[in-house]
């Protein structure tokens, strides 16, 4: 055993996908050790801001909070829009995630950063200097559509071409990828939040009522889809009547929903076929035969790969815990050498 093999300390490195709905941090030589909502609850005393809960229970208080606190998202479509809170959100995750691994680590960790495509050079700055002073020692990034290839499994380093699409809260990635680099690449800042934001609008144009970010989110993933698969569910939500101002209840129905979030898909489905577009016919051809892959939160709105498979001709798999697939290929990313290169310097 080595002199440092009698210590409880070790160099744990971090690969985290700070997604605008969920973080997920990889830790190095464990896997995956925690995922929770990207939310801060922000309590004002005696002018004094304080962080009052991160993640799981700051979401439990989202819509419920008194005037002195506040409970907010410090990421919007994948990138940092408020960067002292961000930066209080990344060091309690590292802790936590510490701590749920049962690690204490020696030093500064290395951390890798999903970031979305078309993301500014401001943006990457935000998000390398939120990590850095929540204690990182060296901070890279990746593209996230190359870190949902390599979580997916896809071949990204050999002469083969493949295509990724990763829906997540805040924005959509896809990415075409051969021989260890991104071929073409595409983001859209239409994700899983603009869904919501769709659902909310219609059902208060169409039913009167006026329901809160967690209704929303509840109705897309109890009864949201692209296109509807055998008998339409139904489903009771609560709300406020617009005209009189009171709470009430009502029965929506899935066709509706497929209604409301029309528009949405069909961005992302343009997006596609814009990819497709701009892609060489040499990887067109792999493409062919090896399909799309989807990965990211918004695959499991259900019917969206049958109605991208219908606008392409192309076979559309859901990858295996698409949830996972972006922190899961960043943390392969630190991990493994032949992948070492698929990092950006920040």
């Amino acid at each position: 055993m080595s002199f440092m093999g009698f210590f409880p300390f070790r160099a744990a490195d971090l690969a985290i996908d700070l997604g605008t709905a969920n973080t997920v941090v990889y830790l190095k030589g464990h896997g995956i050790v925690l995922a929770e909502p990207s939310v801060v609850t922000l309590e004002t005393i005696q002018g004094v801001r304080r962080v009052r809960a991160v993640g799981e229970d700051a979401k439990l208080m989202l819509g419920r909070t008194p005037d002195n606190v506040v409970t907010i998202r410090p990421l919007r479509h994948g990138v940092i829009a408020d960067l002292e809170v961000a930066e209080e959100m990344i060091r309690h995750f590292i802790a936590k995630a510490k701590q749920n691994a049962g690690v204490r680590l020696r030093g500064s960790p290395e951390i890798v950063l999903c970031v979305p495509a078309n993301s500014t050079t401001v943006e990457r700055r935000a998000i390398r200097d939120a990590a850095s002073n929540a204690g990182a020692r060296q901070v890279s990034l990746i593209d996230e559509a190359m870190a949902a290839a390599i979580g997916a499994g896809l071949p990204v380093t050999e002469p083969f071409g493949s295509m990724v699409v990763d829906i997540g809260g805040g924005s959509t990635e896809v990415g075409v990828l051969s021989v260890g680099g991104l071929a073409v690449t595409l983001s859209t800042r239409i994700g899983g939040d603009q869904m919501d934001e769709a659902i909310s609008g219609w059902v208060r144009r169409n039913h009167n009522l006026i329901i809160g970010e967690a209704t929303a989110e509840r109705i897309k993933l109890e009864i949201g889809a692209a296109t509807i698969r055998g008998e339409a569910k139904k489903l009771a939500i609560r709300g406020r009547d617009v005209v009189r101002g009171v709470p009430t209840e009502t029965q929506i129905d899935q066709e509706e929903i497929v209604e409301a979030l029309r528009e949405t898909v069909g961005q992302i489905v343009e997006t596609v076929r814009q990819a497709l577009e701009a892609t060489a016919p040499e990887i067109a051809a792999d493409i062919i035969e090896g399909g799309i892959v989807m990965t990211g939160g918004g695959a499991l709105l259900e019917g969206i790969d049958t109605v991208i498979s219908e606008a392409t001709g192309l076979p559309v798999t859901i990858a295996d815990d698409p949830l996972m697939c972006v922190a899961r290929g960043a943390g392969r990313a630190l991990e493994e050498m032949p992948y070492r290169g698929v990092l950006h310097a920040a």
